[in-house]
């Protein structure tokens, strides 16, 4: 089994978490490409918009532009697409519906629809990223939609945030990546993707023995993850057209069998020769350079996962030479799970606070604005705007996002004023679009950096449209939002806090019993492959969203950081039950059967589970196949 790593003893005081986390940046090369699409889409837009007489919709335009630029992350072409053009429609729906509430209700219908609107988009955003991406959208672009005083009707508006984002995307697909190799121009991603899978196997097994196995396992999972959704982006044709395509697909699949038997080599705990590793470097390196294997060095056939990795390796060799597509063992979540997601734990409970922090935001900006507070501006959608992205957990514990969004606001509120008055307008101003839209994909590593490259590009398209200065107002209501959702945030809901993590480590929970329910009854003691290392993925996949939401859930204030306590423990069973179950399906295929190392493993871990089972609300399946065992 993996081995337990040595707590080291600390002897300097620490951070508490949250605090930790508002500091915390990412780190890693500057991403040119997507510095460069930055710098050619808002900018760019709204120039053009500017010189045909039609600013308003420019300034829409490059609003969907600077969103969808946040999406703008790392990852292939086809990934793209998705994760960029599917919280594009939702921001058209929302500038549509927001438009025509705010032409047509009066400030308690409005404040209704808005809320309604909340508690849509919190659902949804517990579906998964690219839902809770689109989520975000809606309610920004609503409260824009309703409040922007802009004169043109809301279809034309809707289709200019359509033409924003999708000119980004189509900057995303036309533009050449740095380091694709020449004549691949599609698969620069996907690619690279594909062989990373390889370089994590081959950590793995150098970390076989050693106290860094866990860690190394973790990182194929993600390498595994990333890889899929490169590869499983929407197409045109349900199958890959292209043989250059086909064969990344064999090669990606050819890589499932040997993380597989990497993992249940790691599992057992016996360091291996560096041979072993030599196989999967040397297959990452013909995957990035897209050429042929060589000679690939076979490791020892001393024990069934050592025969497994052979096997394995021969099998990739074969993958890489032939053209023919191969299943990428995912599979799509149905309508019905999708519904069971938004409406289940989780997204009852973040819908209901997004929509009471969008709809109380939303009611206090009417209010101020009604009774003239803001003199002779007219920004009340900032109000509600600004809450939308408080109240997302997506980007950090709630402390967190507030700390970082007041000091950005703040800091990119001081650095207009001064831009303000000494750029020309509007030329000044749209200049300073395009270098904030080249510098958003940066920004990004931090929040606190974000806001403030945000504020600076917003303000600017304020004043494009002919609206004063607004600086103080934009920090006055970012304090009253930061506020409101930190109130909101510590409020009592109802049915138990800390349902998302729960919700996720259920889904994992109900991943591994199927994992191991279809190795233990399978036909030879393993089942057929192909499910098997669909299964296998499902699991894994949903271990480590879970890791996710409990490491952020781990890094809120006390008050809230106590409802998922213990949750980590539960998610540190299910990894090691998924590793064994990983190591016997290895060593069924070798033997036909368990031998006690294994089905002693499995019943103490299971035995674990059912301890903590009512503690954390997994569902009672995955401990009821002791008996199996």
């Amino acid at each position: 089994m993996f081995p337990r790593s040595t707590i080291a003893v600390r002897t300097l005081p620490t951070l508490p978490p949250w605090l930790a986390h508002t500091l915390r940046a990412q780190r890693g090369p500057v991403p040119w490409s997507a510095v460069v699409r930055g710098a050619l889409a808002a900018g760019p837009l709204l120039l053009t918009a500017v010189l045909v007489g039609h600013t308003s919709l420019g300034v829409v335009a490059a609003i969907a532009a600077m969103l969808a630029g946040i999406n703008d992350r790392p990852g292939s072409r086809r990934t793209a697409v998705r994760r960029l053009g599917a919280p594009a429609l939702a921001g058209a729906a929302g500038v549509l519906v927001g438009t025509y509430a705010g032409d047509h209700a009066g400030a308690v219908v409005l404040t209704l629809v808005l809320t309604a609107l909340g508690l849509l988009a919190g659902g949804m955003s517990a579906i998964g990223p690219v839902a809770s991406g689109g989520g975000t959208q809606l309610l920004v672009a609503a409260a824009i939609g309703a409040g922007m005083p802009l004169p043109d009707s809301g279809w034309a508006r809707a289709l200019a945030f359509l033409a924003g984002a999708g000119w980004l995307i189509v900057l995303r697909l036309a533009l050449p990546t740095p380091g694709a190799p020449a004549g691949d121009f599609r698969f620069d991603g996907e690619r690279a993707a594909v062989a990373a899978v390889y370089e994590a196997v081959a950590s793995l097994l150098d970390a076989a023995g050693t106290e860094h196995a866990t860690a190394r396992r973790a990182a194929l999972t993600a390498a595994l993850d990333q890889a899929q959704d490169a590869l499983a982006g929407p197409r045109l044709r349900r199958y890959a057209s292209s043989a250059a395509e086909r064969r990344l697909h064999a090669q990606y699949a050819a890589a499932l069998p040997l993380a597989e038997a990497a993992t249940a080599l790691a599992w057992a705990g016996e360091p291996l020769d560096g041979r072993a590793a030599e196989g999967p470097r040397r297959l990452a390196a013909a995957v990035r350079e897209s050429a042929a294997t060589g000679p690939l060095p076979a490791p020892a056939r001393s024990a069934p996962a050592l025969r497994a990795l052979d096997d394995a390796l021969l099998q990739a060799a074969h993958a890489f030479d032939q053209d023919g597509g191969s299943d990428l063992h995912t599979r799509r979540r149905s309508a019905r799970d999708l519904l069971r997601t938004a409406f289940g734990a989780g997204g009852r409970e973040y819908g209901l606070r997004v929509a009471l922090c969008f709809g109380a935001s939303a009611a206090i900006a009417q209010a101020l604005h009604h009774s003239h507070w803001y003199g002779q501006h007219t920004h009340w959608y900032w109000l509600p705007a600004t809450a939308v992205f408080l109240v997302k957990p997506d980007l950090g514990p709630l402390v967190s996002r507030v700390l970082c969004r007041a000091a950005g606001t703040v800091l990119g509120a001081l650095l207009f004023a001064g831009f303000a008055a000494v750029l020309p307008h509007p030329q000044g101003l749209v200049a300073l679009v395009a270098v904030c839209g080249a510098l958003i994909p940066v920004s990004t590593r931090h929040f606190a950096a974000q806001t403030a490259v945000v504020t600076l590009l917003v303000l600017s398209l304020v004043m494009v449209v002919g609206e004063p200065q607004a600086s103080v107002g934009r920090i006055g209501e970012t304090l009253l939002a930061c506020a409101l959702v930190l109130i909101v945030g510590h409020l009592p809901m109802p049915g138990e806090r800390g349902g998302h993590v729960r919700a996720r480590l259920a889904s994992a929970a109900g991943a591994a019993h199927a994992y191991l329910e279809h190795v233990l009854d399978g036909p030879d003691g393993s089942g057929d492959r192909a499910a098997r290392w669909t299964l296998r993925r499902d699991a894994y996949r949903a271990l480590s969203e879970a890791r996710a939401a409990i490491a952020l859930s781990a890094a809120e204030l006390p008050a809230l950081a106590r409802h998922t306590e213990g949750t980590d423990e539960v998610a540190a069973l299910l990894e090691r039950l998924v590793d064994t179950v990983t190591a016997a399906a290895v060593h069924l295929d070798d033997t036909g059967r368990l031998d006690h190392r294994h089905s002693d493993r499995l019943t103490e871990l299971l035995g674990e589970l059912a301890v903590h089972r009512e503690r954390v609300g997994l569902p009672t399946g995955v401990t009821g196949l002791a008996v199996a065992v």
